[in-house]
């Protein structure tokens, strides 16, 4: 375990930290627009795959943007594990890995990094500190896992490319963690079949218990907007109130045996 915990590190400090882009070059991950939210104190930031913007005074990111293409579902970088602060994060806002050491909380993705193992560099940037919240292991390591491997399953199945919106709900009042990381009161994410304009929304209290079904989960956009005071960008003509009766069909076996041919073959 100490020689894991040391390659990681390493990874950590020996990764040539890339500056931020501006967010006019994370077009391609915003395909319908750039969220807007009531958050002052904090900053777009663009990286190779995803966008989010931060809010500094709860050392969280409010939202977080990207597109997935059904090739970048059978990505083969492995996983780094190399957590590590976001230099383009000012310090007094910025969260540490260590922010979350002995806390109960795990160091939950918003982009997942299974999303971003088509690249190193989007691998690694993945695990910036400013791509993590506070999330109890039964939500990050069940629920919130489970529509991170469904969503790739319904981008692979379908063959379309996935616009995705993830992030915390929280409010003034917020359990914090480590130097002032806060604890959400629950997280959401927005998924978008860029090619039929469908929508799923869901919203997962932050809590031990949790379902072993996405269904409960459902909620409309207009309701996460509320929640959280963003304005999300949708498909024209496309009903904010609407909550879906049902997630989509699909599977997760076929794009597992497609990573595993993919990866195989490399």
């Amino acid at each position: 375990m100490l020689i894991i915990a040391l390659l990681a590190s390493h990874l950590a400090h020996a990764w040539d930290f890339r500056p931020n882009l501006t967010i006019t070059e994370c077009t391609d991950e915003l395909p319908y627009g750039v969220p807007t939210s009531q958050v002052k104190d904090g900053a777009l930031l663009c990286r190779e795959g995803y966008a989010l913007q931060h809010d500094n005074s709860a050392r969280i990111a409010v939202w977080t943007g990207w597109t997935l293409l059904p090739s970048e579902t059978i990505g083969c970088n492995p996983r780094a594990d190399a957590f590590s602060a976001d230099k383009d994060v000012p310090v007094a806002g910025r969260a540490t890995p260590d922010d979350y050491a002995r806390s109960g909380y795990d160091r939950g993705h918003m982009a997942p990094d299974a999303d971003m193992s088509w690249s190193k560099q989007t691998s690694i940037e993945s695990f910036l500190m400013s791509n993590m919240s506070p999330q109890l292991p039964n939500l990050n390591r069940g629920a919130w896992k489970m529509l991170e491997a469904q969503t790739r399953a319904w981008s692979w199945s379908r063959k379309h490319t996935m616009a995705i919106y993830s992030g915390n709900i929280y409010g003034t009042s917020a359990k914090r963690i480590g130097a002032g990381v806060v604890v959400p009161d629950a997280l959401y994410k927005i998924v978008i079949d860029t090619a039929t304009s469908e929508v799923l929304a869901f919203r997962f209290s932050n809590v031990d218990k949790q379902p072993a079904d996405l269904r409960p989960f459902l909620t409309s956009v207009s309701e996460i907007e509320n929640q959280t005071g963003i304005t999300f960008p949708v498909p024209a003509g496309y009903d904010k109130t609407k909550v879906a009766t049902d997630v989509w069909p699909g599977g997760q076996g076929e794009v597992i045996e497609a990573k595993k041919a993919a990866c195989k073959a490399k």
